[in-house]
């Protein structure tokens, strides 16, 4: 295993850390105030290949490995202080891109991959149910064989992206007898198919500027080409986009983390109390050093667990494992950082209350920690 970062992910890396301060923070505290979701940011990331990373180039992507993916989140969440919009992309890219990437067929592909990675289509994954969250096996969206195709019927709640989403992966029971494991089915459904609507939209404590909502299912009719994957292979298309959500996702977190960091050491180092720098109070110090030991630890996690993704079977157990850890110690450090700056910490204009209320979504978004815990337990037999 070789964590050297090469000549090529050094410039992909420091290419998106400028591309994300000097075109992505303007007005975010005004966005986030707002919920405002930007079309225009959306483009602008897709111009530098965000949205189609590890998408082969024939189908507009760059091809990079998972490795490379993983770095170059990290470089996004680290540049770019709209935590929201990070949330979105990663939300479109490893959970709907991806998914249609490993699983779609060749029609599918030259149909939906190019529009997903250049900008002009937004993408939602579609699984959550109002009566159903971690516990998949109550889902109760239906497809039913309708002459060539099936009728689709139900709700779908929490859903990101769902009131921008142009194309979304929805997860339906097609055998209710097998289960979750051969009983289950994903769907590519294209907002303009009749019956399929965007419901409710949510608000949030933070993330913000990623909207988030319901999609509304009414006998949805769709052709059988519009099976991702295999009928009945909805788990596979499910576990792939966890694998790569949980990895990858906090990828951006630890840029995140890093961040926080910087400005807590600096602030640490200005501020002056009782005739000294805080940072020279040694219960300000232990906190920082705190976040420095989870933030290495985390990176060889994610790091560990992207290699994985590329050159192991199977990475669940290493994806649960790095997601628990880093999305809880994304928590603490945002935590931290807005306790050492006082007063100063609790107010809009200084950032670290939003990067503090972006991070609590972090230990429920694509399973809770409890999840993650009992996902571990798992693999250790108990």
């Amino acid at each position: 295993m070789d964590f050297s970062i090469t000549d090529e992910q050094r410039m992909l890396r420091d290419s998106i850390v400028k591309f994300a301060q000097g075109e992505l923070n303007d007005n975010v505290i005004e966005r986030d105030r707002d919920h405002v979701f930007s079309h225009e940011l959306w483009r602008k990331c897709a111009q530098i290949g965000i949205q189609g990373l590890p998408v082969a180039e024939e189908y507009g992507g760059i091809g990079a490995d998972a490795l490379t993916c993983a770095m170059a989140l990290e470089a996004l969440g680290y540049g770019c202080r709209d935590g929201g919009l990070v949330f979105s992309l990663c939300a479109h890219l490893l959970a709907c891109v991806v998914p249609m990437w490993r699983h779609g067929n060749e029609a599918q592909k030259a149909r939906y991959l190019r529009g997903l990675c250049d900008g002009s289509l937004v993408g939602a994954h579609a699984i959550t149910e109002p009566g159903s969250g971690s516990d998949t096996f109550a889902m109760r969206t239906r497809a039913e064989r309708s002459g060539a195709g099936w009728r689709i019927h139900g709700t779908k709640t929490f859903i990101s992206n769902a009131p921008v989403a142009d194309v979304a992966i929805v997860f339906a029971v097609t055998d209710p007898a097998k289960g979750f494991h051969g009983g289950i089915t994903a769907f590519v459904v294209d907002r303009d198919m009749p019956g399929f609507t965007r419901g409710q939209k949510m608000e949030k404590l933070g993330l913000r500027t990623s909207q988030i909502g319901e999609l509304v299912l009414e006998d949805v009719i769709v052709p059988e080409d519009a099976v991702l994957g295999s009928v009945g292979g909805g788990a596979a298309v499910f576990s792939t986009a966890m694998d790569w959500e949980r990895v990858l996702l906090v990828a951006a977190h630890l840029g995140t983390m890093q961040r926080l960091l910087e400005t807590s050491v600096t602030y640490a180092r200005t501020r002056t109390q009782f005739g000294q720098q805080i940072g020279k109070f040694q219960a300000v110090a232990h906190k920082i050093s705190d976040m420095k030991v989870q933030l290495e630890a985390g990176r060889l996690l994610v790091y560990q667990s992207a290699w994985r993704l590329e050159h192991a079977r199977s990475a669940a157990l290493d994806a649960s494992i790095a997601k628990l850890f880093v999305s809880e110690s994304l928590v603490k450090t945002a935590l931290d950082t807005v306790q050492l700056h006082g007063g100063y910490g609790f107010m809009v204009e200084f950032e670290v209350e939003r990067a503090l209320r972006d991070a609590i979504g972090a230990t429920i978004y694509s399973g809770t920690s409890e999840m993650q815990r009992s996902i571990i337990a798992r693999w250790l037999g108990l």
